[in-house]
């Protein structure tokens, strides 16, 4: 079907897009030997794992559940590595972690000499390391270098006895940021652990790094990481999330009424505090379109939403549910909107699905995907017992 028959509301998921990215990934790893994970807590959307194998290294996840199916559904099938990272592990998830992941970083000494004999010589082990160096200052919550962080090792804490015990150290210090601030942590790293670079095997970067967007600065990104592979004789990883799939996705949404209360307001079958928590967590207002034209035609086609007044109708965009601040944002049309009309919100690939709840009974989106003749095809649909089935048997 094509994007106008999609019910709403639903995530497409735009396959043109996602290759664009994974082009720009895979060109990284090709010329600087790198390995890129997807990190799935962005995106775990896995029916589009098999395209995404084509072009990167594998997976990393945060717990035994993203692990298991970054291993079930790229691992077994396409041979590639699994990883994972949690701040602590649960005993009992321990065993199987180890048998499925290539990767298993630890977040505190503690955890690691815990569980080491459940682990030592079943997987590669590795620390997490905390530069205490802030690249960014204005989102504290999204901040693993804020003081009072409990993610990652200071320098005094990578004691001899963890040293001996460890093959790597990774750190993840950046959220939505340019080379730039990755090529100053990396200097820090350097200054305050080159000694346990030199006698490490593989460093793992983490994510953050918005290596998809536009300016990014690619060419030295390639020139860092082969540095540090020549200098240090190590193999070095990068797990993304967004730059996997930024800009790879949109919500599409029908307009249900208009009510009025000193502005125009359009209540949508989308929902802020179901369909995309980070509005409301971040928070950040996402951009809207009246219209969708397939990634890579002239975005000059696509008929945006301005800012409040600055085209002719201006409303506040808001969800179908109880919450009074179940809203989007506000925003103004060229053309004056009534129930029916659908509107899509952009760059609904990252932290949407994977993210998103039934709070208020609100049907979850299905999720479409959409190829590069814009064709759509259904890969999942939710019901009643998607929403009955979560709170009791």
């Amino acid at each position: 079907m094509k994007l106008s028959e999609v019910k709403t509301p639903c995530y497409v998921i735009d396959e043109v897009a996602l290759i664009h990215n994974l082009e720009i990934l895979k060109k990284v790893e090709d010329e600087s030997g790198a390995h890129i994970l997807l990190a799935q807590k962005c995106f775990s959307g896995y029916d589009e794992y098999p395209l995404i194998a084509k072009y990167i290294s594998g997976t990393t996840g945060s717990g035994l559940y993203e692990a298991r199916l970054g291993y079930e559904k790229m691992g077994v099938p396409f041979g590639k590595q699994t990883h994972v990272y949690a701040p602590a592990y649960k005993s009992e998830d321990v065993p199987e972690l180890a048998r499925i992941c290539d990767h298993m970083i630890f977040n505190s000494s503690a955890q690691l000499l815990r569980h080491y004999s459940a682990v030592r010589g079943k997987t590669s082990i590795g620390v997490r390391i905390n530069p205490q160096y802030r690249t960014q200052k204005d989102h504290p919550m999204y901040d693993p270098c804020a003081a009072g962080s409990r993610l990652g090792m200071k320098r005094e804490d990578l004691t001899a006895e963890v040293l001996e015990k460890i093959d790597g150290i990774h750190f993840h210090t950046m959220c939505e940021q340019r080379f730039d601030d990755l090529a100053r942590t990396v200097r820090v790293v350097e200054r305050d652990f080159g000694d346990i670079l030199r006698r490490v095997k593989w460093l793992n970067m983490g994510g953050g790094q918005h290596i998809t967007s536009e300016g990014y600065d690619v060419d030295g990104l390639i020139t860092l990481i082969k540095y540090l592979r020549e200098t240090y004789k190590i193999e070095v990883y990068l797990e993304p999330g967004e730059a996997v799939t930024i800009d790879a996705g949109i919500l599409v949404s029908e307009v249900l009424d208009v009510v009025e209360n000193r502005l125009k307001i359009l209540v949508l079958d989308a929902s802020a505090a179901c369909h995309m928590p980070d509005v409301l967590e971040v928070p950040y207002t996402p951009t809207v379109s009246e219209n969708y034209i397939q990634s890579g035609d002239s975005e000059e086609k696509i008929i945006f939403a301005g800012e409040p007044a600055e085209k002719r109708y201006t409303y506040r965009l808001a969800g179908n549910t109880c919450l009074a601040g179940d809203v989007i944002g506000d925003y103004s049309f060229d053309s004056e909107k009534k129930a029916g009309d659908r509107l899509y919100f952009h760059d609904m690939a990252i932290y949407s699905m994977v993210k998103n709840n039934t709070f208020n009974g609100i049907p979850l989106p299905s999720i479409y995907s959409m190829d590069k003749n814009g064709e759509c095809r259904i890969l999942k649909e939710f019901g009643y017992e998607d929403f009955k089935s979560r709170l009791g048997s």
